[in-house]
């Protein structure tokens, strides 16, 4: 039965408290080793395939025929990159509740097939009303993705060792992008936009085979679900929830890194072909090595934190260091902005990103996992989700507008260069342990 952590004033409490747990015991293990991490690595790849799928229109907003088919214009490119994430964001609750009652396995699987046919089914749609439908169905079958990885990686990994999992984890969600920009636009140059969209979405159908052979069901028995009904006991309202000073500064954080991200994956392509003047295949390489760039770095830089905590400990202080790092390393977007020479810009443009990956694998397990109680981790992640689904839904459509307004993106990026100070100075003042949200001294018990 899992120990419910009771968050104390002292960061060396909330490590001891961390270390103390239960899961310890499951990494003790040899002969579960391979079976936890292979089933990371599938969830990895199927972060992989989610974000292919998500960014594939972003390379054909780029074309010509495209555009011309479904008669658009830059604020109309905004709102189409901007659909996705308005139904991600809906869907965040429900799919966190989905698999918390019927477990991961089941409705990661019905997901993933709903989704990966929407996106097929985009080069089929003959109107923008379709369009929108197809990546609004996308969107909210995508919303599976983090409640459902992210509650394997809690209930399988402790959180002192939980930035190497987070980081195998991201190379999935990083190289999606990275893979995904080149692929499309590959596929466009040398068939077109309909088979893009008809290939890239059927693909994916093949990681259901793995994915339902290897993986164990997780569907909680009758003893999961009575210990998980003595767990709603703990009177933690959502009220209470957004009390917490933390718990809003891990909003303003999410959304300033989730904002750049964002932005990279529906908007970069469209950067590189129109203001810097790249062909479409160029455009998806140099994307290629940013999302390679951020990836890697995530995972090096979250094996090194764990690292680092199991032989220093103050696992808060640490993984926060290197979150304003990757936000610090990340402003230098501004010099590609407004760089003159095009190598300049795109040196800054694959740099900024890959800096960033700093950031990435130790603010999740910092904001996320090492500074909320056990309990409530579910309710919190809800949260957090909502506030990055909403960076992807007004990235697109403020530097859409942005763009139609100036005619060029040094304004967008400027933007985020704001929103990337702002992520780091919140790191700074709010991410302290004494402001997380308390569970009752009697949670454990209840528990």
């Amino acid at each position: 039965m899992e120990q419910v952590q009771v968050v104390t004033t002292t960061e060396d409490a909330v490590a001891a408290s961390q270390r103390a747990a239960p899961e310890a015991k499951a990494e003790a293990r040899p002969s579960r080793a391979w079976a936890r991490w292979g089933v990371l690595a599938l969830l990895a790849v199927g972060a992989l395939i989610a974000f292919v799928d998500r960014i594939n229109i972003s390379a054909a907003l780029t074309t010509g025929p495209f555009k011309e088919h479904f008669s658009l214009t830059n604020v109309d490119r905004g709102w189409i990159n901007s659909a996705f994430f308005w139904s991600y964001a809906l869907f965040q609750v429900p799919m966190g509740w989905a698999v918390d009652r019927f477990g991961v396995k089941r409705p990661y699987a019905i997901c993933f097939v709903i989704w990966c046919l929407a996106s097929a089914a985009i080069g089929l749609m003959p109107a923008l009303w379709g369009l929108i439908l197809m990546r609004l169905l996308v969107g909210a079958a995508e919303a599976v993705v983090v409640p459902a990885s992210y509650r394997w990686i809690r209930n399988n990994f402790h959180p002192d060792n939980s930035g190497a999992a987070v980081g195998v984890y991201m190379l999935g969600a990083k190289f999606g992008p990275a893979i995904g920009a080149p692929l499309a636009a590959w596929l466009i140059v040398h068939l077109n936009w309909q088979l893009m969209f008809l290939i890239t979405g059927l693909a994916g159908l093949v990681w259901l085979v793995p994915w339902m052979l290897a993986v164990k069901s997780d569907l909680p028995t009758r003893a999961a679900a009575t210990v998980a009904a003595a767990k709603k006991k703990v009177d933690v309202s959502i009220l209470t929830i957004l009390s917490s000073p933390l718990v809003w500064g891990t909003l303003v954080v999410n959304f300033c890194y989730n904002y750049f991200t964002f932005f990279c994956m529906t908007w970069m392509p469209a950067y590189l072909v129109e203001q810097r003047g790249l062909s479409l295949e160029q455009m998806g390489l140099y994307t290629f090595y940013s999302f390679m760039g951020i990836a890697l770095v995530a995972l090096a830089s979250g094996y090194a934190a764990d690292k680092l905590i199991q032989r220093y400990g103050r696992p808060v202080l640490i993984r926060k260091i290197f979150v304003v790092a990757g936000f610090a390393i990340a402003c230098t977007v501004l010099l590609g902005a407004r760089a003159t020479d095009v190598n300049t810009a795109l040196f800054w443009n694959v740099a900024s990103l890959s800096g960033l990956g700093l950031t990435t694998a130790n603010n999740l397990a910092l904001c996320s996992l090492t500074l909320i109680p056990a309990p409530i981790v579910g309710r919190v992640k809800g949260v957090q989700n909502v506030a990055t689904a909403l960076a992807g839904g007004v990235a697109p459509l403020i530097t859409g507008w942005l763009l139609h307004a100036t005619g060029s993106f040094v304004a967008p990026m400027t933007l985020i260069f704001a929103f990337l100070v702002l992520g780091a100075l919140t790191v700074i003042v709010m991410l302290r342990p004494e402001w997380a949200p308390k569970v009752p001294d009697d949670a454990e018990a209840k528990a």
